[in-house]
């Protein structure tokens, strides 16, 4: 039921938004959390409280359906949150409305399914990281532009300016930062890839070879790697489509498209999440059935 602290139209609004999200629990046997905003540090504290908090009011299913939008955010946010729902569910799946970017990325890739769309997008792995405490910025590109001044700088084909920038813009402690926050996200990938999405695959889809652990390991490493090229996707924000990593990585990924009827339900919620949000000048929302957390005003 709605928060009785707000008013009627707020209330009017967060039940037709339990309404919506009854419909999808529905149609995919399963609790129900959507997740839209960043993953910013205390993110993953509303997430684990309010899956707590769903435990006690009502018995939980064994699976656990979460509808992601995001920009990314922080590697190790994305761990906690991870932990937090293997804790509680022993199946995951992530349903993706709009985009799931960066670590937003590394997240899907935890599930034991995908469900995108043709209008869906995830991206690079490419985390973020917080400078000067107010500000993030993609890892890799500031990863990137770093070796690619050393690399001129070897060749001796550097200017002046270039190398006071090398000099002065770069600290190393950040750039270690950087590199362990990028390790951290490959790492990461793989095991879950590995543990989750691929504990399933017993045979090869053409030849019907048996599937070994390796042979994960391998598929799951090859993902890792085609989603850390910078040089391929050029942009933190890029976004990757389903036919996309369908094709190139050979990724199983279920069309919620495919079913007019649950497109209609996913998209209608998602429509009036992220206006309801727009409207309360929200950033961040946390919501099960009866329980609407927002976080991050402004």
């Amino acid at each position: 039921m709605p928060d009785p602290h707000v008013g009627s139209a707020d209330a009017f609004i967060q039940e037709q938004l339990d309404e919506r999200i009854l419909e999808i629990e529905k149609a995919f046997s399963a609790d129900v959390v959507a997740f839209n905003g960043p993953l910013l540090i205390g993110v993953d504290d509303v997430l684990r409280d309010a899956v707590e908090d769903k435990s006690k009011r009502q018995p939980q299913r064994k699976k656990l359906v979460v509808m992601l939008t995001t920009t990314g955010g922080y590697i190790e946010v994305v761990q906690r949150i991870v932990d937090t729902l293997r804790r509680h569910y022993d199946l995951v799946s992530f349903v993706v409305p709009n985009y799931a970017y960066s670590a937003g990325t590394v997240l899907v890739m935890s599930g034991d399914e995908i469900h995108m769309d043709y209008y869906s997008r995830l991206g690079p792995i490419d985390p973020q990281v917080e400078i000067n405490n107010d500000r993030m910025v993609p890892a890799l590109g500031y990863l990137e532009r770093y070796n690619a001044l050393v690399q001129k700088a070897q060749g001796n084909n550097i200017s002046t300016a270039e190398v006071q920038l090398l000099i002065d813009g770069f600290d190393q402690a950040e750039l270690y930062q950087y590199e362990q926050a990028r390790e951290l996200s490959i790492a990461l990938l793989k095991e879950w890839l590995v543990k989750y999405k691929f504990k399933n695959w017993k045979t090869t889809a053409t030849r019907k070879k048996r599937v070994t652990k390796q042979m994960r390991t391998l598929r799951a490493a090859m993902i890792a790697k085609e989603l850390n090229k910078t040089e391929k996707w050029h942009v933190h924000g890029h976004g990757i489509s389903m036919e996309v990593l369908r094709r190139d990585l050979k990724l199983l990924i279920d069309d919620f498209g495919q079913n007019s009827d649950l497109s209609a339900r996913i998209r209608g919620y998602h429509d009036l999440l992220t206006d309801y949000m727009a409207k309360l000048r929200v950033r961040g929302v946390v919501h099960f059935a009866g329980a609407y957390r927002p976080f991050m005003q402004g």
